[in-house]
């Protein structure tokens, strides 16, 4: 008896690795007879996993969902990075999923041998969570727009923009984006016929889903990050600026968030840098903070503060040297 339940437990494991088993093969990886295999899926299946069975050349087994979450079976691995992520989510940015994931928590670390529950101690200790640097949004709301764009339906709900003022948005949602402080909706909007990003937390109340669209070609070949990075770089300020810095992108991108600029190398030593600012006095000062030289290909108006700037510091210099003399 023992021996068979070990079986059906390596039978239950192996069959979450993959989408589909020919019935040979999986026989052959447990050494059973094909009559065996068969008996023991039976017995998954009594257990309440939902074990489905294909004939012909291409037959065999799959793992499928069921009506209910059967008992999941996780390597050491896994169940590692599954109570790294139920820790994280307990004081995330999602709100609503405190309380289920803590509850996970404890059922999984209850569980864990103790080999592995010393390694998760010792991340526990290790690892200091930080204080939240945006606003928390609902799940339930994340998993409506999630669904929304998995299934290409159409949403309707109230959004307020940066001024507070609300209205109506009609949209064909694509993906969900998250930048580490915020979670954006990438969107066809249909009242303006273009690409927009919308700020989850701004969305009020729960979103209408409407009737199917067809698909769109995405924005930047469809890479949905890199669209909401330079939406948030950009597109937002009055003020749009284009400059060279005399460093290797790999070295910039280390030092500037996606969210704060576009970077586009131009060369192994060279990378131009695209960004927007409220003030232009702003970016001048951060300019000069990043300690790099660099080239403002535009606006002019930053040229001139930049020059303006330096003539300052050579009068102050000067004033300087000559105290000293």
């Amino acid at each position: 008896m023992l021996i068979a339940s070990i079986r059906l437990l390596r039978l239950l494991s192996l069959l979450q690795t993959r989408r589909h088993w020919a019935g040979a093969e999986l026989a052959e990886r447990l050494q059973v007879h094909p009559r065996t295999l068969r008996r023991d899926i039976d017995r998954l299946r009594q257990l309440g996993y939902p074990v489905q069975a294909s004939s012909g050349a291409a037959g065999g087994y799959a793992f499928r969902a069921g009506q209910a979450l059967p008992p999941l079976l996780l390597d050491d691995e896994e169940a590692l990075a599954v109570s790294i992520a139920l820790r994280t989510a307990t004081a995330g940015a999602v709100g609503g999923i405190e309380e289920p994931a803590l509850r996970a928590l404890v059922k999984l670390e209850q569980a864990m041998p103790a080999r592995l529950r010393k390694r998760v101690d010792a991340l526990r200790s290790a690892i200091v969570p930080l204080e939240r640097a945006g606003p928390v949004v609902d799940a339930s709301r994340l998993a409506i727009l999630a669904a929304a764009c998995r299934d290409q339906l159409r949403l309707e709900f109230a959004y307020a923009d940066s001024r507070g003022r609300s209205a109506s948005r009609q949209v064909e949602p694509q993906g969900v984006a998250h930048t580490g402080r915020r979670w954006y909706l990438v969107a066809w909007d249909l009242a303006r016929s273009d690409w927009r990003t919308f700020r989850v937390d701004r969305i009020a109340g729960e979103p209408m889903v409407g009737a199917h669209f067809a698909p769109r070609s995405l924005p930047d070949g469809g890479d949905l990050r890199a669209y909401v990075s330079r939406s948030l770089a950009v597109a937002p300020y009055a003020e749009q600026a284009r400059i060279v810095l005399h460093a290797p992108q790999a070295q910039m991108a280390r030092r500037i968030p996606s969210d704060a600029g576009v970077l586009q190398p131009l060369d192994d030593t060279r990378c131009l840098l695209e960004c927007g600012a409220g003030e232009l006095d702003g970016l001048m000062y951060w300019l000069l903070a990043l300690d790099v030289d660099f080239e403002v290909l535009e606006p002019a108006a930053l040229q001139a503060r930049l020059r303006s700037a330096g003539e300052r510091l050579a009068r102050a210099l000067d004033a300087a040297d000559r105290a000293h003399r």
